[in-house]
């Protein structure tokens, strides 16, 4: 995986939730999204921006929550960035 642009953010996590994800996914060698980065360096001021994506994508809303799912991997894809 590429080395993100704000290394002062990848390479200062707090003991989160998010940290302990990226470390069990980086010893299996596997990708997950780079954003974790910025949750893991911030948990208590990025998990309103956790809670807003959850309710964005899974609540109630006018398009079925696989449709958004299809959308925001869609966008991703267009990016060139793993969703």
């Amino acid at each position: 995986m590429k080395p993100m642009f704000l290394p002062g953010v990848e390479n200062n996590p707090q003991p989160s939730p998010y940290l302990d994800a990226i470390r069990a996914l980086q010893s299996n060698g596997q990708e997950y999204p780079q954003i974790w980065h910025l949750f893991a360096f911030l948990p208590k001021a990025t998990a309103h921006l956790a809670s807003f994506t959850q309710e964005i994508l899974r609540e109630p809303g006018p398009l079925t929550p696989g449709l958004r799912e299809l959308i925001a991997a869609y966008t991703s894809a267009r990016n060139h960035c793993p969703f």
